[in-house]
């Protein structure tokens, strides 16, 4: 059983918990640059994919953040053969992480078409897509605090949401913001 995320002592815990900063060396897809001004440009997707990625971790039981690196791993190495013109899943192995993979995918794919039905156009491309990805990716290895059953990214991700329980209630909201 896992602790609630507004147990005063977990709370407490997370205050005093920290890892060695990840060196660049050893990040995954050192290939992909991701910058502040990319972060800004695409405020509005990243916020969404992480919206998204919360939400499915929320409603599948069980979830922690190795569901949510599974996942995310998965969606960058599917995200890297659509760039090369091939649509391959790479789902993962673990089940809990394919129900995060195929919520978040299905969010992109909502995100994208609602852009391209309300500007006449995509301004989102895959590789922008990719991007917001091995950010995420980064922040997960980041504030993860390796314990195996471990929630701490979870936990983080549910701080930018002002009230995290709306996540589950109701139907999702578009994040789109159109200019």
């Amino acid at each position: 059983m896992s602790c609630p995320f507004d147990c005063p002592f977990l709370q407490e815990a997370r205050k005093h918990e920290r890892s060695a900063p990840l060196e660049e060396k050893s990040l995954p897809n050192r290939d992909i640059r991701v910058t502040e001004e990319f972060l800004e440009e695409h405020e509005a997707l990243l916020a969404g994919a992480a919206n998204s990625l919360l939400r499915a971790a929320l409603e599948t039981p069980g979830a922690v953040d190795t569901d949510l690196r599974d996942a995310l791993d998965g969606l960058i190495r599917t995200q890297r053969t659509l760039q090369s013109g091939v649509y391959y899943e790479s789902l993962p192995v673990n089940g809990l992480a394919i129900q995060i993979f195929r919520s978040t995918q299905e969010y992109l794919e909502e995100f994208r078409k609602e852009e391209h039905d309300s500007t006449g156009m995509s301004r989102t491309r895959d590789a922008d897509v990719l991007q917001v990805l091995v950010f995420l990716q980064r922040l997960e290895l980041d504030r993860n605090n390796g314990r195996p059953r471990g929630r701490a990214f979870m936990d983080f991700l549910r701080s930018f949401f002002s009230n995290p329980e709306e996540l589950l209630a109701g139907p999702r909201a578009s994040s789109l913001i159109v200019p």
